[in-house]
């Protein structure tokens, strides 16, 4: 009688595991760490490590700086930071930022650098994001202290400057972490370019008059 009582009450466990997950409605990943990640559930936040369930029964696999591995009601997706899924949790839409070429011919856009608003010029020449110490300072990042000195070169030659790393680089919906940067020591480039270490990340397509960059959520 015992032993039939436990079956039972493992049955109803079960189900209401199974019920709690298949009742979630909306998921966003609104933060990421090293085998954790602040997951939004519903509108209610969750911190959850690598192996844990929400009470909700979404359960973290994995995460790190590019994206959580999450396990709702048995099925496994990839989530990225700021993708928002729904319903049958299906794929969220790619992420697309169209920049339109300027009167100079070049793509120039409005993004963030750790939070703070910056001008960027796309630069597919320039292997990191680059930008210089007035830049910098301005943008709050300390390059002396956290950098590495390394040197460039630029147009003008031979330059000095720090490698960095910089916690997120965002353009439109697209937000990336951990992006490789280097601080020129001088007044030059005059705006901040948006090289390689972000741009081999996301999809280029170029136009005769506007640069589209998708990014797979």
């Amino acid at each position: 009688m015992q032993k039939q009582y436990r079956v039972v009450l493992l049955a109803l466990l079960s189900a209401l595991i199974c019920g709690s997950a298949a009742a979630v409605e909306r998921i966003k990943v609104v933060a990421l760490f090293t085998d954790k990640a602040m997951v939004e559930i519903d509108g209610v936040r969750r911190l959850l490590k690598a192996g844990a369930s929400s009470p909700e029964g979404v359960k973290l696999i994995s995460a790190n700086a590019r994206g959580a591995l999450i396990e709702v009601d048995g099925r496994r997706e990839q989530y990225r930071l700021g993708a928002s899924y729904g319903g049958n949790f299906a794929r969220a839409k790619a992420f697309e930022v169209r920049i339109a070429r300027n009167p100079q011919g070049a793509f120039v856009t409005v993004g963030t650098i750790n939070g703070r608003q910056v001008q960027m010029l796309v630069d597919t020449g320039a292997t990191a994001v680059a930008m210089s110490e007035p830049e910098a300072r301005r943008l709050g990042i300390r390059y002396r202290l956290n950098g590495k000195r390394s040197g460039v070169r630029t147009a003008s030659g031979y330059a000095r400057a720090y490698q960095v790393t910089l916690d997120q680089v965002q353009v439109g919906e697209i937000a990336l972490r951990n992006i490789e940067a280097v601080v020129i020591e001088g007044d030059s480039p005059t705006q901040v370019l948006l090289g390689m270490s972000f741009l081999r990340q996301v999809e280029m397509d170029v136009g005769d008059a506007v640069l589209v960059l998708r990014d797979e959520p």
